[in-house]
């Protein structure tokens, strides 16, 4: 790297949270607004019914990323604890997008109040405490062992195992996965310290990164899926692909880390990883009930559709997070 890209580099660092955060924001709404302006032109050039419905999904994806960018901002704007309690509605939202299509009988009502209006509330009350070492092992090890526990209570013991275990994944997703990513803010080092917004920011580019990168890779190149009854589009060659993008991605951001450019490369490319693969698993789950999007079968649901936009953040967030704390403890 030359001296002036040092220099400037040097430069962005010494800037005030509040600066660099605003730099960030600038960079990623007028990059939105770039890509938004293409896709309107390219919708202009399709002419056929299957080009039309690519740029439908397009149109969906950066409505989704907009959305995005802007409760992040809301979440910075409202500090940790107005963050903390905007994942907790996602996490709610999940949940129940989740449950519409997940089988259940009466017997497990008692299970899903108790995931709802127990778990989750106290999962991100030990997060704005910085209770980590308690929050890493409550729904784990303490809810996993409670919600069997509710439902036996209720004498049903029809497909018993099944109901739970669906029951007890979809808090391991929606709660315990994405609580991960609230975390991040509240995470200080030496150095680092009311930064952790910064954390967050990067997790969410370089995930969203591997994933959009994954899905153009797999257009263009050969298809050799590695799981054809899940996803035909699912190849090596283009997980590979997305994995790169999200480290070289992660390289340009290393300003915005506690790390240097190959540590931060290194981050990016599991978290990546970790993301593409969460999606590709949740992918599997809707193949097995029958749809194409969460919530498609019912309306009950305030956000249809919210899961899969932040299945790679719930798979994600935790092996980031996690790795982080190790490194730096």
């Amino acid at each position: 790297m030359d001296v002036p890209a040092l220099t400037s580099l040097a430069a962005l660092r010494r800037w005030s949270v509040d600066q660099q955060v605003g730099l960030l924001f600038v960079v990623l709404f007028g990059l939105l607004f770039v890509a938004g302006a293409a896709v309107v032109l390219l919708s202009l050039r399709e002419r056929d019914e299957a080009g039309r419905e690519r740029q439908q999904r397009l149109q969906r994806d950066l409505r989704a990323l907009v959305v995005g960018a802007v409760v992040f901002w809301l979440a910075w704007v409202s500090g940790p604890v107005g963050a903390t309690l905007a994942f907790a509605v996602f996490s709610f939202l999940a949940l129940r997008e989740y449950i519409t299509l997940t089988p259940t009988r009466r017997g497990d009502h008692r299970s899903l109040i108790a995931a709802f209006f127990v778990v989750i509330p106290v999962q991100y009350l030990l997060v704005g405490l910085r209770a980590f070492d308690l929050f890493t092992v409550f729904v784990p090890v303490y809810v996993f062992l409670a919600i069997p526990v509710l439902s036996a209570l209720a004498g049903d013991p029809e497909r018993f195992l099944q109901r739970n275990a669906e029951i007890q994944w979809g808090i391991m997703v929606c709660v315990y996965g994405l609580s991960h990513a609230p975390a991040l803010l509240l995470l200080e080092f030496r150095g680092y310290e009311e930064r952790g917004a910064f954390l967050v920011f990067f997790l969410v580019v370089v995930t969203a990164t591997a994933q959009l990168a994954q899905q153009l890779a797999s257009r263009r190149l050969r298809r050799r899926p590695l799981a054809r009854q899940i996803d035909r589009s699912f190849s090596a060659r283009a997980f590979a692909v997305g994995v790169l993008a999200a480290a070289l991605v992660g390289t340009l951001l290393f300003w915005i880390t506690p790390v240097d450019a190959p540590r931060a490369a290194a981050m990016a490319a599991v978290a990546g990883a970790c993301g593409t693969l969460g999606e590709f698993v949740m992918r599997a789950l809707k193949k097995d009930a029958g749809v194409r999007t969460w919530g498609q079968r019912s309306s009950i649901t305030g956000a249809a559709g919210l899961l899969d936009r932040v299945a790679p953040l719930c798979f994600a967030a935790p092996v980031f997070f996690h790795s982080v704390r190790w490194y730096f403890s």
